[in-house]
């Protein structure tokens, strides 16, 4: 039976905590500055789960031409950048780190 308290009671909190955020947003305004500032929050943390893998493949520090992690984020990059196209920059990416890994 504790299980099963715990497994509701972890479900409400992880409802509570989605919930809070919505329902005060939907009462308070945003100024355009703050509207502006938070389209950025998807890119930068996409940005520090990325990173960090790319420079540090195994946990150690790793900024060499050796690294085919880096190597294919960086093609991945530049091929985003040209594109704009998302299944093309994972399978390019991907290609290139199954190809050099």
């Amino acid at each position: 039976m504790n299980l099963w308290i715990g497994i509701l009671g972890m479900g409400v909190i992880t409802y509570a905590i989605r919930l809070v955020p919505i329902w005060l947003l939907e009462r308070v305004t945003i100024t355009p500055g703050w509207r502006q500032a938070l389209r950025f929050v998807p890119a930068a943390v996409l940005s520090a789960i990325i990173l960090p893998e790319l420079m540090m493949p195994g946990g150690m520090f790793d900024l060499s031409l050796s690294n085919a992690r880096l190597l294919a984020g960086l093609v991945a990059i530049l091929v985003a950048w040209r594109t704009k196209n998302i299944l093309w920059t994972l399978a390019v990416g991907m290609m290139l780190l199954w190809v050099l890994g």
